[in-house]
């Protein structure tokens, strides 16, 4: 009698899992703010009640290099957003406590708000007006032309140039364009072409990973939720974080966190498609 050997049968492919609900992943959230939670003066409906419900789980990660966390608290307050200092990661104040760490005793030009010139004292640092180690730009409503040739100066010199963040514009109350810290950084770098910034906010990784650590939680327990595609989306991306995306582009998952509150739609772990991911 022949034997005719027995090959197990393999089983079928099992068919990936698909993601529960984004409320059942999420064990903490990381918001952006401009675009998300408010507009300027202007609170986007449901911005309240998503903070109230995941109070203690929450931290809103922000470009804004205006302010301080422990001067935007109160202001969101009086807004009616529950919101306190140790939520806030601000990549303007985050940048300066990167250098006051990193760089100590530096020579820093810092082209920032008066609140950021107060932090950056607050730190030890102290900024000059020229021979600096390190240029540091963040959003500087007094930047003009004598601003502009100094810092190509400077970095002609040799100074280290740093940013708070890339942002051209961040959306202001009624759709109203707010020109930001990237605008001004493309107008030096036009200046001095071979110089390559380092720039501290979304989508790099610096901000995200301190809202995680504040959270204590893994990208993996994590959820980013924020309205721009080549920041919030494409950081969480890089660092292995699902996120939700709200806003009138075509890719949202909604048009406002009141509309993602209760939705059951699950996280994206990649880029929409046509959108680029080497910013």
């Amino acid at each position: 009698m022949t034997r005719i050997a027995c090959t197990p049968l393999s089983s079928p492919p099992q068919a990936p899992t698909a993601e529960p609900p984004w409320t059942t992943r999420s064990r903490g959230l990381i918001l952006d703010l401009d675009g998300t939670l408010i507009r300027g003066p202007e609170v986007i409906p449901g911005a309240s009640e998503l903070l109230t419900r995941w109070a203690g789980r929450y931290v809103i990660v922000s470009n804004n290099s205006t302010d301080t966390a422990a001067g935007l608290a109160p202001r969101l307050r009086a807004m009616g957003l529950p919101v306190q200092s140790e939520a806030l990661v601000l990549a303007g104040e985050q940048a300066l406590r990167h250098i006051a760490r990193q760089h100590p005793g530096a020579r820093l030009m810092l082209c920032a708000s008066d609140a950021m010139h107060a932090c950056a004292a607050g730190l030890g640092l102290t900024p000059v007006s020229r021979d600096a180690d390190i240029v540091l730009l963040a959003r500087d409503l007094a930047f003009g032309y004598g601003t502009l040739q100094t810092l190509a100066r400077e970095l002609a010199h040799g100074a280290v140039l740093m940013a708070s963040n890339g942002d051209l514009t961040h959306p202001g109350p009624q759709g109203v364009v707010v020109p930001e810290t990237g605008a001004l950084l493309q107008s030096v770098l036009a200046c001095v072409p071979g110089v390559r910034p380092q720039v501290f906010g979304k989508p790099g990784a610096m901000l995200l990973e301190e809202g995680m650590r504040r959270l204590g939680l893994t990208p993996a327990d994590t959820t980013v939720i924020g309205d721009n595609v080549r920041t919030d989306a494409l950081g969480a991306v890089r660092l292995g974080i699902g996120y939700l995306l709200v806003g009138n582009a075509p890719y949202a998952d909604a048009p406002d966190v009141a509309s993602l509150l209760d939705s059951a739609c699950a996280r994206r772990h990649e880029l929409p498609a046509g959108i680029e991911g080497d910013q």
